[in-house]
């Protein structure tokens, strides 16, 4: 899993596919800390020996005439601790200078809002998130109040699978005009009539499923605080009546070709719709052929 730093403010691209990524504790420039890598592949025993060791918590199993003492060894973790943290800052600095302009002038960052980030994202030490995290900052200070506290703490609860998840969510989600809200559009339908009432095409519906989202990932982006999870429709359109929303950056517009038109969706919260915009265009291909032949019975598209 990769996202390449831009030089600009482009956003970072968190790619949705299944590549396993470890999340690898910084390593501190110490002679005491000592500590090796955990290897990919080794047996369960071994890694959970190499983090005891990493942080400092192998006490135990050393024989007690080789042991340092307790106090001692609870002074080295936390200077490790310390040292892990800082590491992490700077690393994430670093990163989020490379998203600011050096010349666009803005309003004065929130010295409180900047301290909260600091306690929420000191602790994070894989490389793809310490990105998103740089992300967040760099938008903030570019425009003060772009993140709230609310989205920050829930994004630090955040996995780098539930980022994977999110912007899986985000390919297939359509934007409005002002593209404040985000949504998933998952079918559309007439409303029932004397003379359509029998019509097997009044009803469309997506499988999301499909295209590497089921009803479980939406449960979890629900847990998340990302996604109402109960279905939304939007209010019944005249003929002829026009939506118009971007799809991945493109322009994606539908006109009701009858009356009574209703289409069903799931929407993003608006900590959803913040955190949304730290992912990339990245169209679903095969999700968007099958949106426009399966909206294509009620709308022009």
């Amino acid at each position: 899993m990769k996202i390449t730093k831009p030089a600009t403010s482009t956003p970072a691209v968190v790619p949705t596919s299944s590549t396993t990524l470890e999340a690898t504790p910084a390593k501190v420039p110490s002679k005491e800390s000592g500590h090796q890598t955990s290897v990919s592949g080794a047996s369960s025993q071994m890694q959970l020996l190499n983090l005891a060791k990493q942080f400092v918590l192998d006490g135990g199993l050393v024989s007690p005439d080789k042991q340092m003492p307790l106090e001692d060894r609870s002074r080295k973790r936390e200077r490790l601790l310390s040292l892990r943290k800082q590491q992490n800052m700077e690393s994430i600095i670093q990163k989020a200078l490379a998203y600011c302009s050096e010349s666009e002038i803005t309003d004065k960052a929130d010295h409180d809002w900047f301290n909260r980030f600091i306690s929420l994202a000191e602790d994070v030490s894989n490389k793809t998130m310490q990105e998103l995290w740089a992300k967040i900052l760099s938008g903030e200070i570019s425009q003060p109040g772009t993140f709230s506290l609310k989205a920050l703490k829930i994004f630090r609860n955040m996995s780098i699978n539930d980022a994977k998840l999110l912007a899986k969510a985000c390919s297939l989600a359509v934007k409005d005009q002002g593209k404040k809200n985000i949504r998933i559009i998952s079918g559309s339908y007439i409303q029932p009539g004397l003379f359509n009432f029998f019509d097997k095409n009044r009803e469309q519906n997506l499988n999301l499923s499909h295209h590497g989202l089921s009803y479980a990932d939406l449960l979890t982006l629900s847990d998340n605080n990302l996604l109402f999870i109960q279905e939304t429709e939007s209010s019944s359109l005249a003929k002829g009546e026009q939506l118009h929303f971007l799809y991945n950056g493109s322009p994606l517009d539908l006109v009701a070709k009858g009356a009574n038109t209703v289409i069903r969706f799931y929407k993003f919260t608006p900590v959803g719709s913040e955190l949304a915009s730290l992912i990339g265009d990245n169209a679903e291909t095969n999700y968007l052929n099958e949106l426009k032949l399966k909206l294509g019975h009620h709308f022009q598209l």
